[in-house]
């Protein structure tokens, strides 16, 4: 057991592996095309971030997709900018402490499933079967 009196709060690091471990853990079909999206760990979403979603508070922002979603591309449309997950990480710790009854892999779990739903497309149904958060 961790001795939380003598450890430091986890950092990007482990927030990305842990990240990284649920990506991994995606069904076949979508672990592949997961790994080719790229994944940042941020300490808090950007004023832009915020300012686009018409949030004031940065911790209430633990995740955020920046992409075209799969279902809406097209092979004749150019993309300028890579398909990103964010994750972010001090919003990701206000929540997990707030709950008190989850993980910290599990929470960054479900954030990272929520964020590949969207570039995906993937439905309420479809992400239910994946992340048992949902149940």
């Amino acid at each position: 057991m961790v001795d939380w009196k003598e450890a430091p709060a986890p950092d990007t690091g482990v927030i990305e592996e842990l990240a990284r471990k649920a990506i991994a853990g995606l069904p076949p079909e979508f672990a592949g095309p997961a790994a080719q999206v790229v994944l940042r760990i941020e300490e808090l979403a950007s004023d832009e971030f915020l300012d686009e979603l018409d949030i004031d508070d940065p911790l209430e922002l633990t995740g955020l997709y920046d992409g075209v979603p799969m279902t809406e591309k097209s092979s004749s449309d150019p993309q300028h900018f890579p398909d990103t997950v964010w994750l972010f990480r001090r919003a990701i710790l206000d929540e997990w402490a707030a709950r008190g009854d989850v993980t910290l892999g599990a929470l960054v779990a479900h954030v990272v499933i929520h964020e590949f739903a969207h570039h995906f497309g993937w439905s309420d149904e479809d992400i239910a079967t994946i992340d048992k958060w949902w149940e």
